[in-house]
């Protein structure tokens, strides 16, 4: 089962198990169902209640949506009932479930994953509530709110941002500039090392790290289009853009600290917190391993440098969670009130103000009780010219688990050998792509 990169709100080992094994199409026709729908087979509507499958089990999202719901029931009089199931069980269940009598509403992610489904007719079309909340989301979000067909199937709740996270004092103290390109981040690098610190904190135990890092130098270099096309499946990993992109990353790993498999992403920042380490490449959530606060309101981050000019820093990677309907809801109209709450600025400032970690996906958030780190993270979102959701969540589950994370690790342990190892990729991706 893949091990998928942990969300920003809770303790990571619960928190990453939310990310595990989304299902895909590695689940299809995956034995017995374990999801049921709250009404069951056959059940009448209820126009004052809308059924919801949550994945959301642990203990700090599952109060954040909690109140979201009891503010929609005071606002509408609709009731949602909500079916949550843990988070590994919901996942490898979720083609079962939906093929079955699932709920009206689910929880899900946005881009490919929602794609997939889309695609197989296993969702509703939501145009109708796009139609209402539309103006509220940037056009990014909206091209990952969107199915193949160019309809809506998605609303976005909250996001967060990839970044290279730094501590401004160890900065300030070595006279450090952000790089703006890759030369000057091999450059920073170099003096780093110079310096006796480890230029990039990095760990792989749990073998997803490692796909972030290629995302940043896949999109930065060959632009989004190829980045969707690749996870997707259409484009060849045998392609000399993708080569390309393993020979900047060798250049780019006498760098990376030591011992990075044996280590997982908490233990790789405290080098960061310890400022034994210059510089990390995660997620936000990387912030929850600062404790004292002194060390939180010295932490940073930057884009991942320019490496073409002709796609500049336009792409920022931004895993996005929200929800979907099914392919026949019971309650179609109570549906589409409770969608078009969900998609308000005051439904993401309930989430939030539980779990202040990531930020809303709306454009008109309110951001006056972000801290500055969440404000530079929504800046960042909000200003992407397109938005990635991770290679596990931007292709098949069964791709990237059994194919893209033994590749990637047997890469970063030898550099050498890439184009026998980029060809052995491309034939079991025809395999595994034929399959759906």
């Amino acid at each position: 089962m893949p091990l998928h990169h942990p969300g920003p709100s809770v303790p990571a080992p619960s928190r990453r198990t939310l990310l595990r094994a989304i299902g895909g199409a590695a689940a299809l026709g995956a034995g017995i169902p374990l999801l049921g729908a709250c009404g069951g087979s056959g059940s009448s509507a209820d126009p004052k209640t809308v059924t919801l499958g949550s994945n959301a089990s642990d203990a700090v999202p599952k109060k954040a949506f909690a109140d979201i719901y009891a503010a929609f029931r005071k606002q509408s009089g609709i009731t949602v009932d909500v079916n949550t199931k843990d988070h590994n069980t919901f996942q490898e269940q979720i083609n079962s479930y939906l093929q079955g009598t699932p709920d009206d509403v689910f929880n899900w992610f946005a881009g490919y994953r929602m794609q997939f489904f889309a695609s197989k007719k296993l969702a509703s079309p939501i145009d109708d509530v796009w139609d209402e909340i539309g103006d509220g989301f940037p056009d990014a979000m909206k091209k990952l709110s969107k199915g193949e067909d160019g309809r809506y199937y998605f609303v976005p709740l909250y996001t967060y941002p990839w970044g290279v996270f730094y501590r401004k004092s160890v900065f300030r103290q070595y006279g450090y500039e952000v790089p703006a390109t890759w030369d000057r981040l091999v450059a920073l690098c170099k003096r780093m090392k110079k310096d006796g610190l480890v230029p990039i904190a990095f760990a792989d135990k749990d073998a997803w790290p490692a796909m972030g890092t290629f995302d940043q130098i896949n999109f930065r270099l060959n632009g989004y289009d190829f980045h969707v096309e690749l996870m997707a499946g259409k484009a060849s990993w045998t392609d000399p853009r993708v080569k390309a992109v393993f020979d900047h990353w060798a250049e780019l790993l006498p760098y990376h600290q030591d011992g990075f498999m044996g280590r997982t992403w908490q233990d790789a920042a405290q080098a960061l917190v310890a400022k034994k380490a210059g510089m990390y490449l995660l997620g936000s959530f990387v912030a929850q391993q600062f404790t004292d606060q002194a060390d939180l309101d010295d932490l940073d981050f930057f884009a991942f440098p320019e490496m073409d000019p002709a796609h500049g820093q336009d792409t920022v990677e931004a895993p996005t969670d929200g929800f979907m309907v099914s392919r026949s809801p019971k309650n179609r109209s109570g549906v589409v009130e409770l969608l078009r709450y969900l998609g308000t600025p005051a439904a993401e400032q309930i989430y939030l103000r539980a779990d202040s970690s990531v930020v809303g996906a709306s454009a008109k958030a309110d951001t006056s009780s972000y801290s500055a780190l969440q404000k530079k993270a929504y800046d960042m979102i909000s200003g992407a010219k397109s938005l990635t959701q991770f290679m596990d969540r931007d292709s098949r589950p069964d791709f990237t688990s059994t194919v893209m994370q033994p590749g990637l690790q047997k890469f970063l342990q030898n550099p050498r050998g890439v184009d026998d190892l980029l060809s052995s990729i491309e034939r079991q991706k025809k395999t595994i792509f034929a399959s759906a």
